[in-house]
């Protein structure tokens, strides 16, 4: 178990550099799958969701080393690829189930686990079965592993019930291969999706329409080896914005696209918070008191749910009532009670949450229940009084914040792990 200590009560000041995007590079080296030979992917996140897919691939037959010293680069030989994922990894990670799609394309067979991960809800994974299936895939479920069986799959119309990123993400590799056209209709418009068609299209893809909601794929019938650079991490961007925003220091963002940020920014401005936005990197300061919000989670552009338990922290400290909307995710609350464990004033009605602002936060024991939550107690405990200790049983924070302590501490915060 990790034991996270913050003693709250100094103001951020300072540069911080944001990593590159986790939710990207879990996609793209599953796609990697898809690519003979040699792959180089640059700027991917030193995590532990990092390491799990390279060990899924490992577990495939993939040769994949990660090097930290080397601009955090993963290396990836492919020369054949197995059918069959392994139980213990794609259990413990739902990205995992990524590889289904790409070895399915490759190998014309795939048997994958159901997946795990973070428990803020059922997530299905029909939208993935649905959308393979629309590309010719036979697919039946037994005995906790998804069987998808295509001599060789065809394009295909997909129509996504909900926009969901995974099941466009997972449609576009298998497409990528197959023969003829295929359409993804209300794809995910997430910055990630467009990052992955920029992948496969270097690697010789043929994919137009990323980050709308009708993306094409003309199948080719091979792709080749590439080298590619993952965008950064929008939603490490923003906790950070957010813990610069709470403890009312001065902090610029470094490695930011603002445009993958846009919701925040306009909320955040919404909420009295001075910001200076430039090409790539953006300054946070608040000035004054915290203005209350009303906000709603939605797929992109909307405001995203990744980044609903974070700003609930700040929003404990604003001036009023704030109401936080979720539905995306529906069991992405459960981080309330610790926060009201902090001296917070949260209700939840449904699926939503009331929060009456509160003028300050003390420190309390708290556990970490998925890995926003855990972003969330790191914020509220960076501007609360005392020392807070974070009990992070399943290393939430290790899966999605690259050297989050070194960070913090470079700013001034006290933070410790043991």
């Amino acid at each position: 178990m990790r034991k996270i200590f913050i003693k709250g009560g100094n103001p951020l000041n300072g540069e911080v550099a944001v990593s590159g995007s986790k939710n990207s590079a879990l996609a793209i080296i599953a796609a990697s799958i898809l690519l003979p030979g040699k792959t180089t992917i640059r700027s991917v996140p030193n995590l532990l969701d990092v390491k799990t897919i390279l060990r899924v691939l490992r577990a495939l037959g993939l040769r994949a080393e990660y090097s930290a010293s080397q601009h955090n680069t993963v290396e990836i030989w492919n020369d054949d690829v197995k059918h069959v994922a392994p139980y213990e990894l794609v259990t413990k990670m739902r990205a995992s189930f990524f590889v289904i799609g790409p070895i399915l394309a490759r190998k014309g067979l795939a048997k994958i686990p159901l997946p795990g991960g973070c428990a803020i809800g059922s997530r299905p994974v029909n939208l993935h079965i649905k959308g393979l299936e629309a590309l010719g895939a036979k697919v039946h479920i037994e005995h906790g592993f998804v069987i998808v069986k295509a001599g060789k799959l065809a394009g295909g119309r997909v129509c996504l019930d909900f926009p969901s990123v995974g099941a466009t993400e997972t449609v576009m590799m298998a497409a990528a291969l197959a023969q003829g056209w295929s359409i993804i209709e209300n794809a995910a418009r997430e910055p990630e999706v467009v990052d992955l068609a920029n992948f496969l299209n270097k690697a010789g893809a043929k994919i137009v329409g990323a980050g709308t909601e009708e993306i094409k794929i003309e199948g080719v019938s091979k792709l080749n080896p590439v080298e590619y650079r993952i965008i950064p991490d929008r939603i490490e961007a923003g906790t950070y914005m957010l813990a610069a925003a709470i403890t009312r220091g001065k902090v610029a963002v470094k490695n930011v696209i603002p445009d993958h940020v846009e919701s925040l920014i306009r909320k955040l401005e919404e909420a009295g918070v001075s910001l200076k936005v430039e090409e790539n990197s953006i300054e946070v300061h608040l000035p004054d008191g915290i203005r209350p919000l009303d906000i709603k989670t939605m797929p992109y552009p909307g405001f995203p749910t990744d980044m609903q338990s974070p700003l609930a922290a700040l929003l404990c400290l604003a001036k009023g009532t704030s109401v936080i909307s979720e539905t995306v995710f529906e069991n992405r609350f459960m981080y309330v009670h610790e926060l009201n464990r902090m001296g917070a004033d949260i209700k939840l009605e449904g699926q939503s949450a009331i929060i009456h602002g509160v003028t300050k936060l003390s420190s309390a024991p708290v556990k970490v229940c998925d890995l926003r939550a855990g972003a969330a107690l790191v914020i509220a405990a960076l501007a609360a009084n005392g020392e807070s200790l974070l009990e992070d049983r399943d290393h939430h924070l290790e899966r999605g914040y690259e050297n989050i302590a070194s960070k913090l501490k470079g700013l001034g915060a006290e933070f410790k792990i043991v």
